[in-house]
């Protein structure tokens, strides 16, 4: 099976795409919507994209792009501990750092230790970390250091100049799997932690209290949400739908009621994926 993820080799994507397949075929893309376009046109049966981290929120890139451009199908999540470390091409000759290169949510993730270490340093943000430290490891001439994990150092072959570099111990970072067309997939190489269903919601216009109503949905039938997050509709100011992430599969019943419920409010439903959700063992995620 082809497993696309978002690349090159290195990313944080790739240890969870290996995490949860053992065995395949596994080709990156540059950027998530290129990994997301590639299910659509088959080039891949499945594509596994960030959607969360602890630190920094929502990737609004996957969400946005899945909202609005590629409705696939969630039928799988990984969670993976993040540890970013500074890396450096061994072969530059210099003394001094002039710019820090990485994903925007790397940099956000080592902003004290950017602010203690290098306050005046310039920052490039790139599509991902291993693109970050595929830069550097082809600029050996430059003043250029990359922030990604252990991996990439491997895969690159740079020093890491500074290790955990990261603001916040419990850093971690939420993967989805998308499909074309839902998929009965044996995930092999991680530790189950739930089930979860993800719908999105989008309120009526003229509708008072219709977020208070959506939610006593979910409330009187005892359903737990593990996450609300509203996005703009991108028709107009003040426009928003909402991503409602449920503990629990699907089933015959409960599921069902809230959307006829919420649906009967005048408000559109649509469910996202109900999927087994796991995470990756820091020694795990080490080894690859």
């Amino acid at each position: 099976m082809k497993i696309g993820f978002l690349g090159p080799k290195g990313t944080f994507t790739e240890m969870a795409a290996r995490g949860l397949f053992e065995k395949g075929d596994f080709l990156p893309f540059r950027t998530i919507p290129s990994c997301m376009d590639a299910v659509a046109t088959e080039e891949v049966r499945v594509a596994v994209v960030p959607i969360e981290n602890a630190i920094e929120g929502s990737v609004n890139m996957t969400l946005d792009y899945l909202i609005h451009k590629q409705r696939l199908p969630i039928i799988g999540g990984i969670t993976v501990p993040i540890e970013q470390h500074l890396l450096m091409n061994p072969d530059y000759q210099g003394s001094k750092i002039e710019k820090i290169v990485s994903h925007p949510h790397a940099i956000a993730q080592c902003h004290e230790f950017l602010q203690n270490y290098y306050p005046n340093t310039e920052w490039e943000y790139m599509n991902s970390t291993g693109a970050a430290a595929e830069y550097v490891k082809n600029h050996p001439e430059l003043a250029i250091a990359a922030i990604a994990n252990e991996r990439a150092a491997q895969e690159y072959g740079l020093k890491m100049a500074h290790t955990n570099i990261h603001d916040f111990e419990n850093n971690g970072t939420s993967f989805v799997v998308l499909s074309k067309e839902p998929l009965d997939v044996s995930y092999e190489g991680a530790n189950f932690t739930e089930d979860k269903t993800t719908l999105m919601v989008t309120l009526p216009s003229d509708y008072s209290g219709a977020l208070h109503q959506v939610l006593s949905a979910f409330a009187w039938r005892k359903l737990n949400l593990k996450k609300i997050e509203s996005r703009p509709t991108k028709t107009g100011l003040g426009n928003y739908f909402f991503i409602i992430d449920v503990e629990g599969a699907m089933d015959d019943v409960l599921i069902p009621g809230v959307v006829s419920e919420v649906e009967a409010l005048g408000c559109g439903v649509e469910i996202l994926g109900s999927y087994p959700c796991y995470t990756m063992a820091k020694n795990k995620a080490k080894s690859f």
